[in-house]
Formats: C-alpha cells, structure tokens, sequence
C-alpha cells in the first residue's frame, strides 16, 4: 500500500482535475451505455456493467490517462452483426459475455507474443473508411427507432426490407419525442465549451425521462423496468458450437478495438509531449473486455468522444478511470427506477448526434489527390460497411492493403544520383542539376532488398546501363536499405555475376552495420569482389 507521504503529491496536484473529469464524463457515459447496449441488441444494463469494471482494470493495466473504456457505437454494430451467427438456444446476452471473453483472449495473447504491430494491418485509409461507413450504418439503423417503427437492420439493404415488411409504420409519439431530442442534442451542441454544454445532454435526457413519467403516453417505447442492478460474477457460457460461432467476429472486434484505441490514445498523449505504451494497451484493453464477460458487460474499446472529453476535463492520471468506475457502480445501485422511464426513440437521437458529430468527408478528398488507389480503397470499405457488411469490409480492407503495400515494393525504386556541382552531395539527376560520371555509374536503392522486390533488381540497373554504355563500375549507395533477406542477398549476388560477365564491377557504399554484419555473416567474402566505401563520394571519385 502506497504510503501518504507518496499519495501526497497526488493527492494536491492531481485529484481535484481527476475527479472533475470523471464527473463529466460518466454524464455522457451512462446514456451512452444504455444507448450503445440497445444498438448491439443487448439489454440496456449490459451496457452499464461494461461501464463498471472494464475502466477500473484498464486503470490498472493499461498506459493513457485519458482513455475511457466502455461501450462503443461503431463495436456495438459490430456485436449487433456477430451475434446474429449465434446458435439456436443461445441468448444475446450469453453471446455477448462469451464474445467478450474472447475478445479480451485474443487481445491478451498478443500482448504476451508481442503482436502489438498488428495495429498495421488497418491502414489509416482503410480505418477512416470503415469508421465512416460505421457511423452512416449506425445513424440509418436508428431512424426506425427514432420514429417508433419496429424495423432493424445493420445493412441499408437489411433495413430497407425490414422497413418494407413493417409497411413503413411509425409512432406519432415516439417520433415527437425523438425528433424534438435530436433537435435539443443538435442545438446544444451550439453551446460554448463549458459545464453547461456538457450537461446539457444529460438535461435532455432527464426532461425526456420526466415528461414521460408526467404524461405516460400510450404505445411509446421505453427502456422499461430493468432488473435489480447487480453485479453478477459467472463464467460465459461453455459451448463450443457458441465459442467457434463467435470467434471470427472476436478476432474482428479485437483488432478494430486495439487499432482504433491506439489511435485515439496517441492523438490524445501528442497534445502534451506524451507517449503511449503499445503493449500496455493491450494488455488494458485484454483485462478489460475479461472483466466484462465476467460481470455481465459486452464487449468494450475507448470511445473517442468521452475520451477527448475526459483529455479536455483535464484529467491528470489513470485514476480518473477508477473514479468513473465508481460513479457507475453509484449510478447500478440509484438509476434503475428513473432509467426504465427513459424513452427509446430519445436514447436513438443521442447515438445519431454522437455518431454524426464526427463524419468527415475531407480525407476522401485529400486519400484522391495523394493516392487515387488508397483512396478507392477507402470509399470501397465504406460502401461495403454501408451496404454488404463489416466482416467483408474489414477483410477487403486489409487484403487491399497489403495489396497496395506489395505493389509498392515488387519493383525497388533505384535512382540514378550524380554529384551537385561545388559540393560532396548526390541527388536524383531527374530532380537536380548534377554531375554524372561516364566511367562509374551512381545508383541508390530507396528499398530494403526483400523477397518482393529482389528478383526485379538486376532487371532494374540493367536497364540503366543500356543507356550508359561506357560504365565500367556500379556503385549502389545502400543507405535508405534497412534489411536484406535472403532472397535479397540472391538478388544482390545475381547482379554481381552479371556485371562480372560483362566486364564490369559492382561496388557499394554507405552499408548500414547491421546489414554488412548479416552479408559477413554469410560468408559473402566468398563471391565478392568489389570494394566497399563509407561514403558515396569517396567510392565515386576512387582511382581503383
């Protein structure tokens, strides 16, 4: 136990601005919680466990400060769509602690393999894409509920036939009280920055819980009477038959909730000279999603808007988590009689006003004039997001991402360098004015040399000695070359005897250590017979 001398400092510096932000923010989590439990198809209480000790462990595992883990919008579709392959027998809710629980497996296995680089197999194109589709999904799939209709779907095409099948219906009572909520949740957002906009979503929430307890009109659909809100520590279910169904949307659920918490934790640790721990995250993020499955919750990720909130509420250090944990555990034992009068076409207005806040149609613009092909790849995540699914859009993404990554790197990009006139410095000729020496023709290698690009390399300076004829040495500055692998080293060799063949020599400069240790390693000394060089100019201007 940590003693009062070193509680101290925390205790003067930081507690006031910790407490205050977890004030704030389990203002908008406890709707959330409720709203994100009901998109996923879930009771709304499993939303308020998976606010309860998801944040207390991630505090005690995790690295950001400003994380606030809990339910999520865009994982919530995702659970929506994962529990629909659950067998016959199984209900949501054991579904859910069982996806949970695997989840929080998954995530924990890569953190004791070190598989935080797996946050690379979403690429910035294909993670806006998928969040963009997400957020349309998620908006069109709460019109129904926001206008009392009894139709669902995750997909435009779902909803559409679910809208037809239902005939269109709508409640006049539900859709007052919802379209007046979205319009109060669009006009507080107007509010400056301060206590009262934050509050305000909880004050609309409150007036519309009010008003239906006041009026108690007929046929309009609320939260109803929740049972006794209690942890319940149990085991998920074990079946097999539900394990195996629900592992391919864990393993999805796993990597988006990894990848996007990562994000969301470095953009905010960037705005005051921090740095996030990887690993750690994983590990926060594998404890928390554990904790869930083991009392009652679903699965769980950092939200973006509570955890820029917590950041802007000023919050100094992972306790404001462990503070949040206990505001909800307050709000289990309080809220159960005022959230059953909670009108559902209400809590459908707060999830299109939190999801629609943060569309954004710019990177669209700006993927196309950088990259027309990452670009498509992004519209093509968020069409199939939107219109077919998430696993196809999620496997689609990764699969055109490293699908673009291998187009880059089959062919090395090798330049032709010569000498910028009065200096010792070498550049593109295509880009400068320089000098280039007929006798000793001047190549860099902007790639590592890998089993992608290797084959291509002698293809590649072959082709720039056919227009340089006289050239009796090749000098590869390696430089930007990180790595040779094997094949490399075959490529790299192959070069060697051809040139050899042809009368002329091949010569490297500027070797990285690590890479001419791994080349001495395997007795190159053997083959050959070039000269190596520190520098590219001295290589260039030897008489040898």
């Amino acid at each position: 136990m940590p003693s009062l001398a070193a509680l101290r400092p925390y205790l003067r510096d930081a507690l006031r601005d910790d407490l205050i932000a977890a004030v704030v923010v389990s203002v908008l989590l406890i709707p959330q919680s409720l709203a994100y439990a009901m998109l996923a198809g879930l009771p709304p209480q499993v939303g308020l466990y998976a606010s309860l000790l998801p944040p207390l462990v991630y505090a005690a595992l995790g690295s950001s400060p400003y994380l606030n883990i809990g339910p999520v919008a865009v994982l919530a579709l995702m659970i929506m769509q994962t529990l629909q392959l659950a067998p016959a027998g199984v209900s949501p809710s054991e579904a859910a602690l069982v996806l949970a629980a695997e989840v929080g497996v998954l995530l924990g296995a890569a953190a004791l393999l070190r598989l935080h680089a797996l946050a690379a197999l979403l690429s910035v194109p294909v993670l806006h894409g998928f969040e963009t589709g997400a957020t349309i999904a998620i908006a069109a799939s709460q019109i129904p509920v926001l206008i009392g209709s009894l139709a669902t779907g995750g997909t435009l095409p779902d909803l559409g036939r679910s809208l037809q099948a239902h005939g269109f219906d709508w409640h006049g009572i539900g859709a007052l009280f919802g379209v007046t909520a979205l319009l109060a949740l669009i006009a507080v957002r107007r509010l400056p920055k301060g206590l009262v906009s934050r509050l305000a979503p909880l004050g609309v929430l409150l007036a519309a819980i009010g008003i239906a307890w006041a009026w108690n009109p007929l046929g309009l659909s609320r939260v109803g009477e929740l049972p006794p809100l209690a942890l319940a520590f149990t085991l998920p279910r074990l079946d097999p038959e539900l394990w195996t169904a629900m592992l391919p949307g864990a393993a999805l659920i796993g990597l988006l909730g990894y990848v996007s918490s990562l994000a969301v934790a470095e953009s905010l640790a960037r705005r005051v000279g921090q740095r996030v721990d990887s690993r750690r995250e994983l590990m926060g993020l594998a404890g928390a999603n554990i904790a869930a499955a083991l009392s009652g919750g679903m699965p769980a990720a950092a939200s973006f808007s509570r955890s820029v909130l917590m950041s802007d509420a000023g919050s100094r250090t992972r306790m404001t988590g462990v503070f949040v944990a206990g505001l909800m555990g307050i709000a289990l034992l309080t809220l159960s009689p005022l959230l059953a009068w909670c009108p559902k076409p209400v809590l459908a207005a707060s999830i299109m006003v939190a999801v629609l806040s943060g569309l954004k149609f710019g990177p669209y613009r700006d993927a196309w004039r950088y990259d027309p092909a990452e670009a498509a790849l992004m519209w093509a995540v968020t069409l199939l997001v939107i219109f077919v699914g998430i696993t196809a859009a999620l496997g689609l993404g990764v699969l055109g991402a490293i699908a673009l990554l291998l187009k880059r790197s089959a062919r090395p990009h090798v330049a032709l360098i010569g000498r910028i006139p009065g200096t010792e410095h070498y550049r593109n000729f295509e880009r400068h004015q320089v000098l280039l020496d007929p006798l000793v023709l001047g190549l860099r290698i902007d790639e590592s040399l890998l089993f992608l690009n290797g084959r291509s390399l002698a293809d590649v300076v072959q082709g720039l000695l056919d227009t340089h004829p006289s050239t009796r040495r090749v000098l590869l500055q390696m430089s930007p070359v990180n790595s040779i692998d094997f094949s490399g080293l075959s490529a790299l060799k192959e070069l060697h005897e051809t040139l050899e063949r042809q009368g002329r020599r091949l010569d490297l400069s500027e070797v990285k250590g690590p890479v001419l240790d791994r080349l001495k390693a395997s007795g190159w000394e053997e083959w050959f017979r070039g000269r190596l060089y520190l520098s590219h100019h001295l290589g260039m201007t030897a008489s040898d």
